[in-house]
């Protein structure tokens, strides 16, 4: 039994044209005991950024706060807000600093670039290790089975809604094959204009 499986939950985010999209499903377990059925993983890092935290929940919680602690602080500094990129590195490095004694949460990170409206995903490893994707990111106790759904369905330059339609299809069939995550999922569409967040009804047994 893995500690990163035992709150269960699963994250992926994908790239669109001039569009990326986060998901998560919404269940926090005790292993294959069910807790909540509203357990979000993603969280808005500022209008355009999102940041998903699949893993052990109080790690969640605390790494949620201390993120948050440390954009303000950026934004405090560097009188402007952070960009993907830059925050990719702050939560590698700070998950490095505690790498003998990690926080057991591996984050996807989706958002669009200011000016450019490119899209950037990126996701790390629960020490901090770097991967930036130019398709899609996966994470969490599905995260077999959401590789394998997601190279299927995933496109190059997606439109937002067909975007949306895709990376749901992906979540929902990925889940459904993964006794730790499932009972429901929220979709994040950032586009250069807004931000749509949709809750999706899923298999609740």
């Amino acid at each position: 039994m893995s500690i990163m499986s035992y709150n269960g939950g699963s994250i992926v985010a994908m790239v669109g044209k001039d569009c990326v999209a986060i998901a998560s499903d919404l269940r926090l377990g005790n292993q294959a005991l069910t807790i909540a059925t509203n357990f979000e993983k993603v969280f808005p890092v500022t209008d355009r950024l999102y940041v998903g935290l699949p893993g052990l929940a109080t790690d969640v919680v605390t790494l949620r706060e201390r993120f948050r602690f440390r954009v303000n602080m950026y934004t405090i500094k560097e009188e402007r807000e952070i960009e993907p990129e830059t925050f990719a590195h702050l939560v590698s490095s700070t998950l490095y600093e505690r790498r003998f004694g990690p926080y057991f949460v591996e984050p996807v990170i989706a958002g669009l670039e200011k000016g450019t409206n490119k899209p950037f995903i990126a996701t790390t490893d629960l020490i901090g290790c770097l991967t930036l994707p130019k398709d899609f990111a996966v994470a969490g106790t599905a995260s077999d089975k959401l590789f394998g759904v997601a190279e299927g369905l995933w496109e190059p330059d997606l439109e937002p809604e067909d975007l949306f339609e895709t990376i749901s299809q992906t979540l929902m069939n990925a889940v459904d094959r993964d006794a730790f995550s499932g009972w429901g999922a929220i979709v994040h569409l950032i586009t250069p204009d807004q931000v749509i967040t949709r809750t999706l009804k899923a298999r609740m047994d």
